[in-house]
């Protein structure tokens, strides 16, 4: 019990780790290579209290189940899928940073600059957010590779809610921006969150 303990933790909280590590670096150093490293600050980490929180909060879970109901965490299957999800939300993502280059921003903009352009290639061609669609996809990937349930629903639930709110509160000043175009673009591409136009 104890080697089977030993490798089901340290194989999923290893993948957890460099999964966070990974998402959070390459968001800093993205962020770095399009606004200069001298715009950029810590918060281009995306690191939050409300995030410290709710990563401590899935690894209580985890701890818990895995000494009271280790068998749980044994779903291999599940967690590879898990992980399976955290590679394509990291892809969707980057790919979403990488198109928009200089458009992407960690704030919604709520003045319109002159070299502000609306993106509807690559990426956003198939996902109106992908960023949003990459980064939903990628915290409850994290949820399902760690095999725990609660967790899962908790960061799908509170991640949805906060993009059911960003979305229509950033689409309204993109709609100011760029008028008829934006509107044609958002009755024809969907947002990536599910159940939000």
């Amino acid at each position: 019990m104890a080697e089977i303990y030993s490798y089901t933790a340290c194989r999923q909280l290893s993948q957890l780790l460099l999964s966070i590590i990974f998402f959070h670096g390459s968001e800093y150093i993205l962020a770095a290579a399009f606004h200069g490293r001298s715009n950029v600050t810590l918060k281009s980490l995306l690191i939050s209290r409300n995030y410290l929180l709710a990563m401590f909060f899935s690894l209580v879970e985890y701890f818990v189940e895995v000494s009271l109901f280790p068998s749980w965490k044994e779903c291999w299957w599940i967690s590879n899928f898990g992980l399976a999800l955290i590679v394509v939300g990291e892809i969707i993502r980057k790919m979403a940073i990488i198109t928009a280059g200089r458009a992407f921003t960690h704030l919604i903009k709520i003045y319109h600059e002159d070299d502000h352009k609306l993106i509807t290639h690559g990426i956003y061609q198939f996902i109106r957010h992908p960023g949003y669609c990459g980064f939903f996809i990628w915290s409850v990937g994290t949820q399902i590779m760690l095999c725990n349930p609660v967790s899962m629903f908790a960061f799908a639930a509170v991640a949805w809610h906060f993009f059911a709110k960003r979305i229509p509160y950033e689409e309204f000043f993109l709609r100011q921006f760029f008028g008829r175009q934006y509107e044609k673009y958002a009755q024809t591409v969907p947002s990536g969150i599910p159940f939000v136009k």
